[in-house]
């Protein structure tokens, strides 16, 4: 029974962020608005880790299984993947590229501003 309340309160909190992204006057997508209500509550204290805690577990451990009805839509949009495979390829590479540099200099700019930080608390 506890997992069907803790699913129930993440789809609540679903339907909350979709309701919110239609009031919205401009598109923004209802998951992350969620996502945004989760945390709010979490930093505030007003939902507490076990309150979601397994079911978000289990969730994140089988996620492979969500990624399911995509590749099947891929499979049925073979036709026109075929026609543009190069260009889907091209941005797949750009973008990989682009996120391992920003990761990594993301990773630098960290490690340079904790090392001021300590060196400031010495001093």
């Amino acid at each position: 029974m506890k997992y069907l309340t803790q699913l129930g309160l993440i789809f609540a909190f679903c339907l909350v962020g979709d309701l919110i992204a239609t009031l919205l006057p401009f598109a923004f997508p209802g998951s992350v608005l969620a996502m945004l209500l989760v945390l709010v509550l979490l930093s505030t204290g007003a939902l507490k880790e076990q309150h979601l805690g397994e079911s978000a577990d289990f969730m994140l451990r089988n996620m492979t299984f969500f990624f399911i009805p995509p590749g099947v839509s891929i499979i049925r949009y073979t036709d026109i993947i075929h026609t543009i495979w190069w260009q889907l390829l091209v941005v797949n590479i750009v973008s990989v590229i682009i996120c391992f540099a920003v990761t990594s200099w993301t990773v630098t700019l960290v490690i340079r501003l904790q090392r001021v930080m300590v060196g400031g608390r010495r001093g």
